[in-house]
């Protein structure tokens, strides 16, 4: 059987960009749609949105920081969990390793930006970072999910 006639798993569809963020219109579609069609409620498919977007800013804005470069997302569902992969050839960067940030200062107080990498390990379940062979970064959102829409948090 095919994967995509199986609902435990579906095929993985992926989309390259240029690193620019005016591109992650596509990559968001992309993500959203995709959750969609797995079945994932629609407050987890904004989660995953949000991740992958916070995700892929900071590859482009700090990773590329305006030089030429591409960021490249696949999405998959694996039974109950749905996957993301995002790489990019940006120098290497664990996000994974970013301590998190100190909300006990005052918002008005930090000094802006800091909180991405925060957000989008709130938003889902795991993330993984490998370097990717030949240079760049391979990053892997995971978020569990019940299908047909149910609510999972």
């Amino acid at each position: 059987m095919p994967d995509s006639a199986d609902p435990a798993k579906a095929a993985t569809r992926s989309l390259r960009v240029p690193s620019e963020l005016s591109r992650l219109v596509a990559v968001r579609e992309l993500v959203r749609s995709a959750a969609v069609e797995a079945g994932v409620g629609v407050a987890c498919a904004a989660d995953l949105v949000q991740a992958v977007d916070e995700a892929a800013t900071n590859a482009i804005i700090h990773g590329h920081a305006g030089a030429v470069g591409w960021v490249e997302v696949g999405v998959s569902t694996e039974r109950d969990r749905f996957v993301v992969t995002i790489e990019d050839d940006a120098p290497a960067f664990d996000p994974t390793s970013v301590p998190a940030p100190d909300l006990s200062i005052h918002p008005a107080e930090r000094r802006p930006g800091g909180m991405g990498v925060l957000l989008a390990r709130m938003c889902v379940d795991e993330m993984a970072y490998r370097p990717r062979p030949g240079g760049g970064n391979i990053l892997t959102l995971v978020r569990g999910f019940e299908r047909n829409g149910k609510e999972d948090r």
